[in-house]
């Protein structure tokens, strides 16, 4: 019989020889954090604010709750996390960087359709019919869901707007307005029949035509 080894089996040696041994590469803080927040949003979403516990946001996410405690040390901050991190998600979507190669047009399209699916989306959503169900309770979950959802995504927006009247592009008495307007036109018909229960979201195609809809009509007005 040969004694023969050859580079297949040469190379396998190797690979057992100074492959790691121990435990797995700890995972780091900022992963970790993402599963947890990751975790909440559907525990929010399956439970409602009141009736999630750390405990449960802990076991989904495959943690122990001293680390939940460690990273995250309370439910609010636990909201406040899961509300932020989406808005996160629309305000990369929407930077100048993206924007500013497009034309007037297919900028604003490209805003409305990152607000709208954000604002149409299951999980939006679900914290939506969250925060107006429970909080009377908890009026904390309210203040947080305006100051870390409603207010970046309208400045945001009313950025935008301003920076396209300094450079002579709109002509608006007040941007600000403007972008609450945009964003009603948007999202507000499709998301009340949505959270009644009376449509499914709109897909990617539907947002896309009612962004470019809209978009035309704030640019143009419906005068003939």
């Amino acid at each position: 019989m040969s004694t023969t080894i050859g580079k297949t089996e040469m190379r396998q040696i190797h690979n057992d020889v100074t492959r790691p041994r121990g435990r797995p590469p700890i995972r780091s803080d900022e992963d970790t954090r993402r599963l947890i927040i990751e975790a909440a949003g559907q525990e929010f979403q399956a439970n409602g604010y009141a009736a999630t516990g750390m405990n449960e946001v802990a076991q989904r996410a495959g943690i122990s709750t001293k680390t939940l405690y460690r990273l995250i040390p309370t439910k609010a901050e636990l909201f406040a996390n899961v509300v932020s991190d989406r808005i996160g998600r629309f305000i990369l979507a929407i930077d100048e960087k993206v924007l500013d190669p497009l034309d007037l047009p297919a900028a604003l399209e490209r805003i409305l359709i990152a607000y709208a699916t954000l604002a149409l989306d299951p999980e939006p959503i679900a914290i939506n019919r969250l925060v107006i169900g429970e909080s009377d309770r908890f009026p904390e979950i309210a203040a947080t869901f305006y100051e870390a959802a409603i207010v970046p995504t309208s400045r945001a927006i009313e950025s935008w707007l301003r920076r396209q009247c300094e450079r002579g592009q709109l002509r608006l008495e007040d941007p600000e307005v403007a972008a609450g307007m945009l964003r009603g036109m948007m999202v507000m018909e499709p998301q009340r029949a949505v959270m009644l229960g009376q449509r499914a979201a709109p897909d990617a195609e539907e947002i896309a035509r009612r962004a470019k809809f809209a978009a035309h009509l704030f640019l143009n007005g419906g005068r003939a």
